[in-house]
């Protein structure tokens, strides 16, 4: 390194006396670069190049830039454009700007809604042990009348040991089962306390659509699904008819109607008589509703 002295005397600045110069100024732009415009002479901003005309038709950008378009084909449904289908391209609405015809509602579909059915549950085998508990039966028609009504009713004509019941009951299986293994107990207790065999009941009610105890405000009876049955009276071949009454204690009626009705508790849900209340003063109401926990209500 020379001495500062030396490099003045020589015309070389020293670091101390250093003059900073200004950068090189860049080259000048070449105007031959291909596909470049040169710069207006005016000084403006230079303008995007246009928008090539192949993409002039594609869809914007947004939420629903990937929803093809549908056109509406000769035959009336709606769909997507067939050219369109076939490049896999992207088709955009009309130029008009109409919105495309959502597809046509499918045939199976028009009209009213399905309609819910519930199929009734099999009684076959409820038939077959009613056959084998002697009971005389035939099957009847459906019963729909609003909200009352029985899927399989039966009409119950006779039970064992011939039996008959004046007039038939319309019944349904379960609930003319529950009657006929009720009434082999009653023989036994027409038997045993009248000395009598029993021939007939008297039936007042079976199936009818009604409120409870006839009162058009109150629910519906067990009566209206044929699911009750009114019992007014018993019949035998060599002595008068006992009506379902209160009877004077201690007699052979009083005996025999506290028999049949106390085991009619063992095969009804509900067994109502003289007693529980004014309207089944004179008859026995034995019917099979269901209850919650299996509760039975036996007055």
């Amino acid at each position: 390194m020379l001495h500062p002295s030396l490099a003045f005397e020589k015309g070389v600045p020293s670091d101390a006396t250093a003059i900073p110069m200004p950068p090189p100024a860049p080259p000048p732009r070449p105007v031959d670069l291909p596909g470049v415009a040169p710069a207006a002479s005016t000084g403006e901003t230079p303008r995007p190049p246009e928008r090539p005309a192949e993409l002039s038709r594609s869809a914007p950008a947004g939420p629903d830039a990937a929803r093809p378009a549908q056109t509406v084909k000769e035959d009336g449904k709606a769909g997507p454009s067939d050219e369109a289908a076939k490049a896999g391209e992207t088709v955009t609405p009309t130029e008009s700007g109409e919105i495309p015809v959502p597809p046509p509602r499918p045939a199976d579909l028009s009209g009213s809604p399905l309609a819910v059915t519930v199929a009734p549950l099999d009684d076959s085998a409820c038939r077959a042990r009613l056959e084998r508990l002697g009971a005389r039966f035939e099957a009847l028609p459906a019963i729909s009348n609003g909200q009352c009504g029985a899927a399989r009713p039966l009409k119950l004509t006779a039970l064992a040991d011939e039996i008959a019941l004046t007039p038939p009951a319309t019944l349904v299986c379960e609930t003319a089962e529950a009657l006929a293994r009720w009434t082999t107990e009653a023989q036994v207790a027409a038997t045993r306390d009248l000395g009598q065999p029993l021939k007939s009941l008297s039936i007042g009610t079976s199936y009818e659509c009604r409120g409870q105890n006839h009162d058009p405000d109150a629910k519906l009876s067990e009566h209206s699904f044929a699911n009750g049955v009114d019992v007014m009276a018993f019949g035998f071949a060599g002595r008068a008819t006992i009506s379902v009454m209160p009877a004077t204690e201690g007699t052979p009626e009083a005996t025999f109607l506290t028999a049949v009705r106390g085991r009619a508790c063992d095969f009804f849900r509900t067994v109502l008589g003289p007693g529980s209340d004014a309207a089944h003063a004179n008859h026995l109401h034995l019917d099979e509703r269901q209850r919650n926990a299996g509760h039975r209500l036996c007055q």
